[in-house]
């Protein structure tokens, strides 16, 4: 097999090329700077060189091969630039099937998110949850409308469109999104916190979840990838035993959270993609929480546990003297 990744060069699908090469698959990467040539290359995949908005060369590129993983995407809550969504989530979905479609390729594995997913707050969503019909982000809408065009694209040209839907993606290497409250976390002696919930899939099941789908998914359907969930609470129960830190926890109203929230749009418009916006408030106070059973059951997606994931996440932290020593 011949597989053809775009986004190798990014956290999940350099783990997705990863997972490829340990079983002897061929794989091209779609690079599209020379860093990225360089980090698809280390990973064991051919670069080609390459643009999502360039759908006869992205077909060229693509000749030959068996399946396509379209990873590549733009994952920011808080984009200064929010038409860059639009053109890389669904404009860059679309390009990525028809491209395929025109390689003749039976299959492309599509890499959404939980968040398209759009369950009504209390609930825990899966496959078939029925949309809350309004969007907590762009960053949302972007992945729920970038799934709905490419697997429609995939209809109209006779291309297998399999989605996963990973939740929070974690594991050694990742540092930014929703990795820093983490590290906040893990590095405070006192954590200013907002109990909330949410889900986690560890990056290894993630690249699996992936590789499971091209191979058993079904054409048009969708696969969460989602290895448990847990509260803020219980997080930093989990964390202080493994950690020492924090050592102590300040929980904020939720009412006070609300309050604050036109503040950060302000701090949002005059930072640099900054961390905390409108919409970070919006997604926190909401909560997820997602069934993973699906990718089970259907897949043969087996999780490994979450403090498994923690405590490879904390060795990797460790190494670099990102977090301290408990023994310290």
């Amino acid at each position: 097999m011949t597989a053809f990744v775009t986004g190798g060069s990014g956290f999940v699908g350099g783990a997705v090329i990863r997972a490829l090469v340990a079983e002897g698959e061929t794989v091209r990467a779609l690079a599209r700077s020379a860093e990225a040539t360089s980090a698809v290359a280390a990973l064991g995949a051919e670069p080609v060189a390459g643009d999502l908005t360039d759908r006869a060369a992205l077909a060229d590129a693509m000749d030959g091969c068996d399946v396509v993983y379209h990873v590549a995407g733009v994952n920011r809550m808080c984009p200064r630039d929010p038409a860059e969504l639009g053109a890389t989530n669904i404009g860059g979905a679309v390009t990525a099937v028809q491209a395929a479609a025109d390689a003749r390729i039976a299959r492309l594995v599509l890499t959404s998110s939980s968040a398209a997913i759009g369950e009504p707050a209390g609930t825990v969503g899966t496959e078939d949850s029925v949309h809350r019909g309004r969007f907590l982000s762009r960053y949302e809408r972007s992945k729920y409308l970038g799934e709905r065009e490419a697997r429609a694209a995939g209809r109209e040209h006779g291309l297998e469109v399999v989605t996963v839907n990973p939740s929070s993606v974690q594991g050694p290497g990742r540092t930014t999104g929703s990795a820093k409250l983490l590290l906040y976390a893990a590095r405070a002696r006192t954590a200013v916190l907002l109990d909330t919930s949410f889900s986690i899939v560890d990056i290894d099941d993630c690249a699996a979840g992936h590789l499971l789908a091209a191979r058993n998914g079904l054409a048009d359907h969708r696969y969460l990838l989602s290895g448990g969930s847990l509260t803020m609470r219980a997080a930093t129960t989990l964390l202080r035993r493994h950690t020492g830190r924090p050592r102590r926890v300040v929980w904020v109203p939720r009412r006070l959270v609300r309050a604050a929230a036109p503040l950060t749009g302000v701090i949002a418009r005059v930072g640099e993609d900054p961390a905390v916006c409108p919409a970070t408030i919006r997604a926190l106070l909401h909560g997820h929480r997602y069934d993973g059973s699906r990718a089970t059951r259907e897949l043969g997606l087996v999780y490994r546990s979450l403090e498994d994931t923690l405590e490879r996440v904390l060795a990797w932290y460790r190494a670099r003297g990102m977090v301290p020593n408990p023994a310290a």
